[in-house]
């Protein structure tokens, strides 16, 4: 009986250690989601897809008058990596805003030579906060709508509630995000349907990278002026060794023609497509030496970049008009490379 009594009294301290077990594990979980950390629901190692999307717009921009004419070209832009099932894993979304003033003599006013920052890394420079209803600003909100839509589908990302404002309709959804969400659904929809499978894992980190330059823009004269914004883009993924594990290398080149009288010529509601989604119609296979055009040579330096860190991709030689010499790229690559080495930087700066 004694004997009996003992194993009866060992089984049940044995369920309420089990128990208990569960219990802790489940509280941990709650507490963990309620500091905003995020719990292990997949594998590590789990193969994910890596997705890239760019949306802009030139229509804020305006005609030289009383006031001198502004070039506003406005790019949101979106780095996600999803799974097998289509959810998102990871959400990075930062935006150029570059504006390019002009006089109502057709004269480039702002400085060609200037450093354009992307929303991300202006911070608390971008000057939101004060206006804000609740404090935020502009990347912060953009971290709170990626963040948000971490495990959801691009349909269930599509049919997140926006109001007659444009705002977010969803409670929780408007406690962090205050700012028009249209674009932030847009370029994470289409980020999502761009998404490719390049070898990154689901416990890789995802850098977005973004570099600005209005280099080429010119006066107008006998021919209209041209307010030009070029950037480049990468969403790169890091392993724990801090190698690439995938990229993927896009760029848009958004111009605004203008007159010598300071008036747009261009049509500022123009659909406006990134060089990957122009492809053959970029135009630059004919005057290639080797018959590629600009997005499979982009294509093929952020393939050749996998498997190396940073550092090693600051170090690939170039010659002195910036484009490789390495034997591996010259016969893929005949671009300069210094944008794509700069991008691809911002983004392992960026990584979480």
């Amino acid at each position: 009986m004694k004997k009996l009594f003992s194993l009866v009294l060992s089984l049940t301290l044995a369920i309420a250690v089990m128990a208990g077990c569960g219990s802790t594990g489940e509280q941990n979980d709650a507490a963990n989601t309620s500091a905003g950390i995020e719990t292990n629901t997949g594998t590590a190692g789990d193969a994910v897809k890596t997705g890239l999307a760019v949306v802009s717009s030139i229509a804020n921009s305006a005609d030289a008058g009383e006031k001198d004419g502004m070039a506003e070209i406005d790019s949101m832009v979106a780095a996600v990596t999803v799974d097998k099932d289509g959810k998102i894993v990871k959400c990075v979304i930062d935006a150029a805003q570059t504006k390019i003033n002009f006089s109502a003599q057709g004269k480039i006013l702002t400085d060609l030579k200037a450093e354009f920052k992307s929303k991300n890394e202006l911070g608390d420079e971008y000057g939101m906060r004060k206006a804000s209803k609740i404090g935020k600003e502009w990347n912060e909100q953009a971290k709170a709508f990626a963040d948000y839509v971490v495990g959801k589908t691009a349909a269930e990302v599509k049919g997140i509630a926006v109001n007659e404002e444009g705002t977010a309709g969803d409670a929780e959804l408007a406690s962090s995000v205050t700012v028009h969400i249209g674009d932030f659904i847009a370029v994470t929809e289409k980020a999502v349907a761009n998404a490719q499978d390049l070898g990154a894992k689901s416990g890789d980190k995802l850098g977005l990278g973004i570099s600005t330059n209005i280099e080429k823009s010119t006066d107008a004269g006998e021919k209209d002026g041209l307010a030009q914004a070029y950037s480049m883009y990468t969403a790169a993924t890091f392993d724990t060794d801090g190698k690439i594990t995938g990229s993927i290398i896009d760029a848009s080149q958004s111009d605004v023609n203008f007159n010598k009288s300071g008036k747009i010529t261009s049509d500022i509601k123009a659909e406006l497509k990134t060089k990957n989604e122009l492809g053959d119609a970029y135009g630059m296979k004919k005057a290639s030496k080797i018959g590629k055009e600009w997005y499979e040579e982009a294509a093929a330096f952020a393939k050749y970049v996998v498997g190396k860190t940073i550092e090693e991709v600051k170090g690939i030689a170039v010659n002195e008009e910036g484009v490789a010499t390495e034997a591996e790229l010259t016969g893929s690559v005949t671009v300069h490379i210094g944008d794509f080495q700069k991008v691809i930087e911002k983004a392992n700066s960026s990584a979480k």
